[in-house]
């Protein structure tokens, strides 16, 4: 197989059309038209559906895309270190966390990381779904409690504990009545919350009086008094020190484990290498004090 050809036409399928791939290479329209055409034909299969404005993979060639796209960079990140004199971090870091844990941390720690490696461009998205690493070309995933997997790996960078807590104003719940209760627009279903204690479990009646959308509009609502809430403790820590919030006991759970991860058959790269160490150092115990403490600048 022809490896220009093969890098022409994963510059072609990256960039979704001729001639967004020739602008962004500065070669000819024609020049990138033709390899594509060379390949096709040498493999004997179509690759993309030509027709209309839209050029579209067929499946044939998303096949090809996805399983030769990583090896090339890789290539070309490996001949650009050998070039420099050694593995510096360098290129494009695309990274998808989930919403509370990119608004509490992530500016910080893209901040101090494009300080420390100025060569790596990186880019954080913040969302709540499971992204297709390879279809949306993600370097490195962070997600809560990820169900087992086994093309991807990674490590378990910081573990975080759901508590109950409500305004010093408001009173607890007393021979079984509902307390008050300012739950999440979708997740939370339970007509009662189970509760360890230092007294021992107990179990909360709640009368969701307020859904909102957020973490932290609900600790910010819970805070002004109108009902109880379930958070995570790293998100309330300092409001229970300084008495803004009083906690009534830990959810009887497991503990909310954050990972970050990337495909199992990938190389790891300087970059991703360097950004695994950048949380390791951020959060080396990996608790929730840690991330209140870390948050708090």
């Amino acid at each position: 197989m022809d490896l220009l050809a093969l890098a022409d036409f994963n510059l072609v399928a990256r960039h979704g059309g001729f001639g967004k791939a020739a602008r962004q290479a500065g070669r000819p329209k024609a020049t990138l038209s033709r390899r594509v055409s060379e390949l096709e034909a040498s493999l004997q299969l179509r690759l993309f559906e030509r027709g209309g404005r839209a050029l579209k993979l067929t499946q044939e060639g998303r096949a090809l895309f996805e399983r030769t796209g990583v090896l090339l960079t890789e290539l070309e990140e490996a001949a650009a270190a050998i070039a420099s004199g050694g593995e510096n971090p360098r290129g494009t870091l695309r990274i998808s966390a989930p919403l509370l844990f990119s608004q509490m941390a992530m500016g910080k720690l893209a901040a101090e990381f494009a300080k420390k490696y100025p060569q790596v461009r990186l880019e954080v998205t913040g969302e709540d779904r499971n992204v297709d690493m390879v279809e949306e070309a993600y370097d490195l995933v962070i997600r809560v409690n990820p169900k087992p997997d086994e093309s991807l790996v990674g490590r378990a960078f910081l573990h975080d504990r759901l508590v109950v807590v409500g305004s010093p104003a408001l009173a607890r719940p007393d021979k079984g009545e509902p307390v008050p209760a300012v739950v999440r627009v979708s997740g939370e279903r339970a007509v009662t919350w189970s509760l360890r204690s230092p007294t021992g479990p107990k179990s909360i009646a709640v009368d969701p009086i307020l859904k909102l959308s957020s973490l932290p509009m609900i600790r910010d609502a819970v805070r002004a008094g109108v009902g109880a809430g379930q958070l995570p403790i790293s998100l309330v820590s300092h409001d229970l020190a300084a008495g803004r919030l009083v906690h009534w006991g830990d959810i009887d759970a497991p503990d909310t484990t954050l990972w970050a991860l990337y495909p199992s058959r990938r190389l790891l790269s300087a970059r991703v290498s360097a950004f695994l160490e950048h949380l390791r150092l951020a959060f080396p115990e990996g608790t929730p004090d840690e991330l209140a403490a870390y948050v708090a600048w």
